[in-house]
């Protein structure tokens, strides 16, 4: 049975390290065949002319709630599928799908939910597994989460959820928190990624989560600990922490809204685009209008506010979740953070699947991978979004 080929020529191509420019990108049944500087000949192909636009590993986006209207924690697959849809049209080709602190049965139905989406997804953005964060967390860095359902890890509970489903591949914790840290051994031995998240911990609680596997930051500045007094003493932080522990990840909403630039570029100057993931942490309302919305479930989920391009509790105290796509965050780094193009894009691709562990099958184009490309323009703008090979969002 003879191969399907798929062209993109005329495109400037992101590599991991370089620019090629007027370079084409081949792609047999579905994966990299080769990335060349050079015409590939000898191929009865489908042609695609990137025009002069950018070709790009498509993006990967470890931290997203919801999308388009619908939020994962609704427990409803055509509500996952709305998400994944959504989140292609603006480049995302792999997430991780992330559920909010609520009850165990929740945090249940909505992993079971997720298997069911798993085999339904045609037309979006590949679920890469599933992300729980919470219930685990500081009251006080609680954010928006609801705090009806903060506590303290507990094993009866979190091996109930463990033994429920084989699809979770990351938990958000507070490392402070009585519990975390056997909890954290727990989920290593599983391959589960634990990250520290919503958390007043130190910078003695943090080197020690991190020797039980805590190796990721998340959402990097917001709902965590910086320099602190205790008793008229200061002591680092989590923020502290992630900069002087060399080999810890961090995750970071470069949405414009979270982080001023000049956090952006400390971020960047300090833990390099191989240690930063950009993620979304998006909510119902990313790519939808401003105005009302609802954080977590419609059914039983918290009142926000969307405006000024993020989500705010409904007194304007604090932020409520992020209404970004993909592409804004690429194009906030490049365009406000002075951050070079092929970094932003490292930094949405190749070191999101590392973290993740995926980076055999995606985050690069390099031959024998997946077929996960979009291409952009100058203002990174999305002109084509393919997974696995097939075109899933060609704009108008």
């Amino acid at each position: 049975m003879s191969k399907k080929y798929v062209k993109i020529i005329n495109g400037r191509i992101l590599t991991p390290y370089r620019l090629i420019r007027n370079g084409e990108v081949l792609i047999a049944d579905g994966k990299v065949e080769a990335v060349s500087e050079d015409e590939t000949i000898g191929y009865d192909a489908e042609i695609i002319d990137a025009k002069g636009a950018y070709v790009s590993p498509g993006f990967v986006d470890i931290h997203v709630h919801g999308g388009g209207g619908s939020d994962f924690m609704d427990n409803d697959m055509h509500a996952f599928l709305n998400v994944a849809e959504t989140h292609a049209r603006f480049g995302t080709t792999a997430m991780l799908p992330t559920v909010l602190t609520s009850t165990k049965s929740a945090i249940i139905r909505s992993l079971a939910t997720y298997e069911q989406a798993v085999a339904a997804n045609m037309k979006g953005a590949r679920f890469l597994g599933v992300h729980i964060e919470g219930p685990y967390f500081a009251m006080e860095q609680r954010g928006a989460q609801d705090p009806r359902y903060i506590r303290d890890p507990d094993p009866a509970e979190y091996m109930e959820i463990l033994d429920s489903s084989s699809s979770i591949k990351r938990w958000s914790v507070a490392p402070e928190r009585k519990g975390a840290i056997p909890f954290g051994d727990v989920l290593r031995e599983r391959g589960i990624l634990p990250s520290i998240a919503h958390t007043n911990a130190l910078y003695k609680d943090v080197i020690q989560a991190f020797e039980h596997g805590y190796s990721l930051v998340t959402h990097l500045y917001s709902a965590m600990s910086g320099v602190t007094r205790r008793n008229a003493f200061r002591y680092g932080g989590v923020v502290e922490s992630a900069y002087l522990i060399d080999e810890m990840d961090v995750e970071i909403i470069a949405d414009g809204r979270h982080l001023p630039a000049e956090l952006l570029k400390l971020a960047y100057k300090i833990k390099g685009p191989d240690r930063i993931a950009l993620i979304t942490d998006a909510m119902r309302a990313a790519a939808m209008p401003e105005g009302p919305s609802t954080l977590g479930s419609l059914a039983d989920g918290i009142k926000v506010l969307v405006e000024d391009g993020v989500a705010k509790l409904p007194d304007r105290s604090a932020f409520a979740g992020s209404t970004a796509t993909a592409d804004r965050l690429v194009r906030t780094m490049v365009h406000d953070a002075d951050i070079p193009l092929i970094d932003a894009i490292r930094m949405m691709t190749a070191t999101p699947a590392r973290i993740l562990g995926v980076d055999r099958s995606v985050g690069t184009l390099v031959a024998g991978k997946e077929a996960d490309i979009v291409i952009f323009d100058e203002y990174i703008n999305i002109k084509m979004t393919m997974v696995k090979g097939e075109m899933i969002y060609v704009a108008s």
